[in-house]
């Protein structure tokens, strides 16, 4: 029998990383497996089972245990010798690790810890093995937020779309800093998947949810979603794919396909529904955003899974699986609510009440942002205070929520359907963005680094495919929140910035903007 192949996960203990885990749980006659989990898993007991059945020495704290062809080190990625134990002897690195917003908005400097330091020593790990650079296959995890806001009109999007970290996003910025450390590595096998919203399948799962982002979101923003066991599928099925297969050194949309896509509105309005409940009597129309987050419908995701067969779910199948998972009590409570109106009138009472403090007493609630007069935020999120006292009440009509409402793709700067590009190319994709390519000759390798300058004078070295297939520029301005300034001088980003900012806004963001909400979750918490 042959030497099984070891893979390395992190992000194990995570809403796709765990459903990854358990589809490499279910490959161990191929594969050993080892993960890396903080030590403060421990206390949830997440991995307890598998522990048993591999017989795996009890650790308490930070430690290793291994055995069976499982190991678990208990540590934290942040600590590069925790890192190179995970990785050791690895043929594949699959990274499902993210520190995640809301988390992230609060606590900004663990974000940067993890999305980005944690990469760098995921990377320099990797090279570190023997022959890594060349011999280790390793997946990455992007996410949709690179791309910020896509309004009605451009809510179709593709790889190679400009990056547009939404205002006050940090996590959004630090992870395009990491992506792009993937793909300027020196590593042979990579492939960067990004990531649309991750739907837990269990009930739990989703209402731990339950935060003051949720306000974030437009009711008009399109949505293509993605259950969390069809992620961790779709990550594990890399392990299928040959090291000739041109599925690998690219970047690829990773969502649920047109059978998952929604409005925020219908889906909000649908998840009140099933409780038996009115949303409209829940909550306020005005306490949620109207511009300034993430997320669209994927052109190109049926791409991927060409690769890697994982689209099985679709919103019906996700309701049934949170049905099916749903307490007792809460469906004793929504069949009562459907059948009383008196009773359902009580229910929209309290869940109106709970949403309101919410709303009006968290650090990152639009709503407390217009009560204490926070103008950056309400600037980014609202353009001004007179556009949030203009929405209007749910007696008016919610506009633009058809679903098969007409958009536009996006310019790239350059003939896609060339088989070969050559420096011309470069060169008029670099002036649609504003700047210069400065290398004087080229091969034709989309990997080969150049030099460029951005219309801000930052000089930078990058590769063709960075720029080009993956929509990365200037390392500086993708960033940084100074998008009305951007706008002006780079025509491939004002495509999305001016879908929703006018021509005359000119705002300024600094990155310490960040720090008005610092904490905000523990604050509340101890509070309400």
């Amino acid at each position: 029998m042959p030497p099984k192949s070891k893979v390395a996960l992190f992000g194990a203990s995570g809403t796709m990383g765990f459903q990854a885990f358990k589809e490499l749980w279910k490959r161990r006659r191929n594969y050993d497996i080892s993960i890396l989990v903080l030590p403060a898993e421990q206390d949830r007991g997440l991995f307890r089972a598998y522990e048993r059945e591999a017989d795996l020495p009890p650790v308490r704290g930070a430690g290793v245990a291994a055995n069976n062809g499982f190991k678990i080190v208990w540590g934290d990625a942040t600590h590069y010798a925790d890192v190179v134990e995970t990785v050791k002897g690895a043929d594949w690195v699959l990274n499902a690790m993210a520190y995640i917003s809301p988390m992230a908005d609060y606590h900004p400097e663990l974000a940067r810890a993890v999305n980005v330091d944690g990469i760098a020593n995921i990377l320099k790990a990797i090279q570190s093995e023997p022959d890594g650079a060349a011999r280790i296959h390793y997946v990455h995890t992007g996410t949709v937020a690179e791309t910020g806001n896509r309004p009605v009109g451009i809510h179709m999007g593709r790889v190679g779309d400009p990056l547009k970290p939404s205002v006050f996003d940090y996590y959004a910025l630090t992870k395009i800093i990491g992506e792009r450390m993937v793909l300027e590595s020196a590593l042979r096998y990579w492939v960067s998947l990004r990531m649309t919203f991750i739907m837990p399948t269990t009930y739990k799962e989703m209402q731990a949810l339950n935060d003051a982002i949720s306000f974030h979101v437009p009711h008009d923003a399109r949505e293509e979603n993605i259950t969390d066991r069809d992620a961790g599928l779709g990550m594990v099925n890399c392990l299928d794919i040959p090291d000739n297969s041109d599925f690998w050194r690219r970047v690829y949309n990773m969502g649920g396909g047109p059978q998952m896509r929604v409005i925020a509105y219908d889906f909000l309005a649908d998840s009140y529904k099933r409780n038996g409940l009115d949303v409209r009597a829940c909550m306020a129309r005005n306490w949620n955003s109207t511009r300034n987050f993430h997320m669209q419908y994927y052109e190109d995701s049926a791409i991927l899974n060409e690769y890697l067969h994982y689209w099985r779910d679709t919103l019906e199948t996700y309701k049934q699986a949170i049905a099916a998972d749903t307490p007792w009590t809460m469906k004793w409570v929504a069949a009562l609510a459907r059948k009383i109106p008196a009773f359902r009138a009580q229910v929209e009472k309290s869940a109106y009440a709970l949403n309101k403090k919410l709303a009006e007493n968290h650090r990152n609630s639009p709503r407390y942002w217009y009560l204490q007069r926070n103008e950056m935020r309400m600037t980014a999120f609202f353009k001004s205070y007179a556009a949030y006292e203009a929405i209007p009440g749910w007696d008016v009509a919610m506009p633009d929520l058809d679903p098969n409402a007409p958009w536009q793709r996006l310019e790239h700067g350059y003939d896609e359907g060339k088989t070969e590009l050559d420096l011309g190319d470069l060169q008029g994709a670099a002036q649609f963005r504003g700047g210069s390519c400065l290398s004087e000759a080229w091969d034709g390798d989309l990997y080969a680094p150049l030099d460029w300058v951005c219309a801000f004078g930052h000089r930078f070295s990058a590769r063709p495919f960075t720029i080009l297939k993956a929509g990365h520029w200037c390392p500086t301005c993708d960033t940084t929140w100074n998008g009305d300034e951007q706008a002006r001088k780079n025509p491939f980003f004002a495509q999305v910035w001016h879908a929703d900012h006018a021509p005359d806004e000119y705002n300024v963001y600094p990155e310490a903007c960040i720090n008005d909400i610092k904490d905000a979750d523990r604050e509340y918490a101890a509070n309400y």
